[in-house]
């Protein structure tokens, strides 16, 4: 089949190359000439893992191409998915800009019958104010379909490789064939593809996100009252985790869910059903919870050192909101970093892959490690943000031989606290004495 993507952002770029992968002929349109450039020559403009060999698999192959021509994107492609940014507004709904600006530019252009796909995180009713866009000009037909992203970004080829389901939204049978058709490759082993009307598919990804993020949630506040009680996090999540009815994902504590989904899907949600005069009580408490938990550190760091950090010296590990992934936004790392450096704390970071964007933002009010070790020559304290996988077994005598003083305040909870006590550490984390 013939796609064109439109957009190569994390959700473009994965979707646009494992269509490629399965044999469709793929041109991935994006208005920067500069990163379309780079992607004509091989070069993968994020961090996902596999994602360059398959990249570069199809590009040699010929079945993965990029242009900034929407024309051209839109004569090749008899599927037009539609991944752009749907930015967080200043009043917390989605920014649809973007979208419809492309949507319009569609109805001008196109000849003959198309489906377009909104790809991107899309408020309840877009494919409707879509399908309005489009129809001022086109003088063809065409359908708008539903089709939600499940992506996590450090696992995104492989859910969509091997997806645990896929939601399409569409009231035309034309759209959802040809839907179902792109999509059989994916779903051999039994998964379901998920038919629904458009809006039902649009809230499905919201209400997914916004779940998962309540989960998260509602585990650290369960952690902060296990640090009051003296109990154990690690035990009570483990005994919640075995009752089939909750699950054991998304039960790690620590310093709160970042990222380019979660937060602003979360805040999206709320404003839509206040549109509505709706309001989501439950989501309100989660985004004050998660904003307060994001610097659930510094209260303990400032209590260590006695309520005065000026000219202190310490290290951070982790950067990225999550391992796996060179994405900052919403990271609770830069909450903490901006909180230390306000109070007078020299930092040296160090995260695998997303010091670049960090130094974007940060410039050079930060010292750049090279390694992880590096980072913690003559600190005062360690501090853990991310729980990348070359974090969690450290050369304990290595980090007492560096640091000042043993002494780590870990958001992840990565060690074990009576293994890091006999050790000689002061070792604080999240929910556990």
């Amino acid at each position: 089949m013939k796609i064109a993507v439109i957009g190569t952002g994390y959700v473009g770029l994965v979707t646009g190359t494992c269509l490629a992968e399965t044999g469709n002929e793929v041109i991935c349109v994006d208005i920067d000439a500069e990163k379309v450039a780079k992607m004509r020559s091989g070069i993968v403009p994020i961090y996902e893992p596999h994602l360059d060999v398959l990249f570069d698999r199809n590009i040699n192959a010929g079945r993965l191409r990029f242009t900034t021509s929407l024309d051209e994107g839109l004569e090749h492609g008899d599927i037009i998915f539609l991944a752009l940014p749907t930015p967080e507004d200043e009043d917390g709904s989605a920014d649809l800009s973007y979208v419809l600006n492309v949507a319009d530019e569609i109805g001008k252009k196109i000849k003959e019958y198309r489906v377009i796909v909104d790809k991107s995180t899309v408020p309840v009713g877009t494919a409707e104010k879509v399908t309005q866009v489009i129809a001022k000009n086109a003088t063809c037909e065409f359908d708008v379909v539903s089709n939600p992203e499940f992506l996590r970004e450090g696992f995104a080829v492989d859910d969509f490789l091997k997806p645990e389901r896929i939601v399409v939204g569409s009231s035309s049978e034309r759209a959802t064939k040809l839907m179902q058709k792109l999509y059989a490759p994916f779903v051999r082993s039994g998964n379901p593809v998920i038919i629904m009307d458009e809006k039902s598919a649009e809230l499905t990804k919201y209400a997914a996100n916004s779940f998962l993020a309540t989960k998260i949630t509602f585990m650290n506040e369960i952690a902060n009252y296990c640090e009051k009680v003296g109990a154990d996090v690690d035990k009570v999540r483990v005994g919640m985790g075995t009752d089939s009815r909750i699950g054991k994902r998304f039960l790690f504590p620590g310093i709160g869910y970042g990222g380019s989904c979660f937060p602003k899907d979360v805040k999206a949600l709320r404003k839509a059903g206040r549109e509505l005069d709706y309001e989501f009580q439950i989501l309100n408490s989660v985004i004050n919870v998660n904003k307060t938990q994001k610097t659930a550190l510094i209260p303990k760091i400032n209590k260590h050192f006695g309520n005065d950090l000026s000219g202190k010296k310490m290290a951070i590990w982790g950067l990225a909101f999550k391992p796996e992934t060179d994405d900052i936004r919403e990271a609770p790392s830069i909450d903490i970093m901006e909180a230390l450096l306000s109070a007078g704390v020299e930092l040296t970071v160090f995260d695998p892959e997303a010091m670049p964007n960090i130094r974007k933002r940060f410039g050079e009010r930060l010292i750049y490690a090279s390694s992880m070790y590096d980072a913690l020559d003559g600190a005062d304290a360690l501090v853990i943000c991310t729980e990348w996988s070359i974090f969690r077994t450290p050369n304990l005598n290595k980090l007492k031989e560096l640091l000042n003083e043993p002494t780590i305040f870990d958001g992840r909870n990565l060690y074990n606290v009576e293994e890091m006590r006999s050790e000689g550490f002061t070792y604080q984390s999240i929910g556990r004495n």
